[in-house]
């Protein structure tokens, strides 16, 4: 269930993140303040909807979205993607498509943190996020 992402999180720790945003495509200076930046993410459900509104010194993003119904999404690194996110087991699924590619992101509560893995072709990067 979403009920266990719901709460406001955040980053702890942050492995391979810029090889991460590189392979994206994401720009130079992006990616220096992508990789200082410490965001809280703040997972809620309101109605049908789950809303995902992440925050940080550098940029303020919320998505709102039924699980397993496509949306328009507009990145953090302003990439617009169709995006679609699902529960897989405790696992909450997020995959992003544009310009013919996809990345993924996977969520779970590992030791009541809320690890997140991100994938993009065979570059991988994990995201650990402690509640506030």
């Amino acid at each position: 269930m979403v009920d266990a992402f719901c709460a406001t999180w955040k980053l702890v720790d942050s492995e391979n993140f810029d090889e991460y945003m590189k392979a994206l495509g994401v720009g130079f200076a992006t990616r220096q303040v992508g990789n200082v930046t410490k965001p809280t993410v703040i997972i809620s459900q309101e109605g049908d909807k789950v809303v995902v509104r992440t925050q940080s010194t550098f940029k303020n993003t919320e998505i709102s979205f039924k699980l397993g119904e496509e949306f328009d999404e507009t990145t953090a690194d302003d990439r617009n993607c169709k995006s679609t996110v699902t529960m897989d087991g405790d696992k909450l699924v997020h995959v992003q498509k544009w310009d013919g590619k996809e990345t993924k992101f996977v969520r779970e509560i590992k030791d009541g943190k809320m690890v997140m893995n991100l994938t993009f072709e065979d570059i991988h990067a994990v995201r650990t996020y402690e509640k506030a």
